[in-house]
């Protein structure tokens, strides 16, 4: 099959090499505003083509695409792919507003071919397993969940520019991991962050954006979730899941790449090195996503993360987003209200 890939920027040009290693893909039709980043692609992938824009990558024929682009352009990417009936494979968030996400959600209700949302800790097989022993049942009753993502460095100021805050482009992944580990869905969150000082204001304070952030979940069946974020974890790559239950507990993340220095005497895990970044904690996930999509171009199996589904998390960012600004737990049932009215 041929790949299109739209954006070719930390995570798409990890996408193009992904992409490029799958024996289903025969060609990858890429496509990035910065021609440098293309010819970078083509230059090392024999398998990639590079062509001049979205349009013309959707009219070389491709058989799926993947929205790798900013945030802010989701929307447009996406609903062209749908009016062309390609298959889609689109980076989170669905879009840059909560009101283009709605309208995404309408289109592709409507649409003919199916949409995956990218969530890359649904195939993490830590999460994985972390789910699994919620579903059987050995964990008993979840009463409290903590997930955590700490990035070691910022991503570029022009990235944080249209990303939409640290709600909307970090902590998403962590809501999402705590509805698909837990199958409960966030009724309420309370939300606070944090800037340093030092850090530049037109990369935080000019954008209401924060450094760190901290978010109490209330979930659908009573458990409660604790997520944490921060883009300065000088360490490194932290990306962890707790799940506690009234019978057992269970965790993922907990492996010798830990960025934690145990003051335990005597104590000398996690052995490291420390995860650097995305692309070396979350590898082996980011294949197995990228793998499932192309079955889903293939018609062997639906999306795994739908819009729909996606929808769930993105009405938990916007709470979360109001509830740091207002200083005060928000519902998401006032979030839904307040965008579909």
């Amino acid at each position: 099959m041929r790949i299109g890939l739209i954006g070719l920027g930390r995570i798409g040009a990890v996408h193009a090499d992904t992409l490029a290693a799958l024996d289903v893909v025969e060609e990858v039709v890429v496509t990035d505003p910065v021609r440098a980043a293309a010819d970078a692609v083509t230059g090392r992938i024999s398998k990639a083509r590079a062509v001049d824009s979205p349009q013309a990558l959707l009219d070389a024929g491709v058989d799926g695409v993947v929205i790798a682009a900013a945030t802010n352009v989701h929307a447009e990417l996406l609903e062209a792919a749908l009016a062309r009936g390609v298959t889609t494979f689109c980076e989170k968030p669905v879009a840059g507003t909560v009101a283009e996400a709605v309208r995404m959600q309408e289109l592709a209700a409507q649409a003919s071919a199916p949409v995956q949302i990218g969530y890359p800790r649904r195939f993490d097989p830590a999460f994985v397993a972390a789910r699994d022993a919620v579903r059987d049942g050995s964990l008993g009753r979840v009463h409290t969940v903590r997930s955590t993502t700490l990035d070691p460095a910022p991503p570029p100021a022009a990235y944080l520019a249209v990303s939409g805050g640290i709600f909307r482009d970090c902590a998403v992944h962590d809501f999402d991991a705590v509805r698909w580990v837990t199958g409960q869905e966030v009724v309420s969150v309370y939300a606070v962050g944090a800037t340093d000082p030092d850090a530049p204001a037109a990369m935080y304070r000019d954008h209401g954006d924060h450094t760190s952030a901290s978010t109490l979940l209330t979930m659908s069946d009573g458990a409660i979730g604790v997520v944490s974020n921060t883009r300065t974890n000088a360490r490194g790559y932290d990306v962890r899941l707790e799940v506690h239950g009234v019978t057992d507990a269970v965790a993922a993340g907990l492996d010798d790449g830990l960025p934690l220095r145990p003051t335990q005497p005597g104590v000398s895990w996690p052995a490291g090195p420390p995860h650097t970044f995305f692309m070396d904690r979350l590898a082996q996930a980011f294949r197995a996503e990228l793998a499932t999509f192309c079955r889903v171009v293939a018609g062997e199996i639906d999306s795994p993360c739908t819009v729909d589904d996606a929808m769930g998390t993105a009405w938990a960012a916007e709470a979360a987003t109001l509830s740091a600004i207002e200083g005060r737990p928000v519902t998401v049932a006032e979030v839904q209200d307040r965008a579909l009215v």
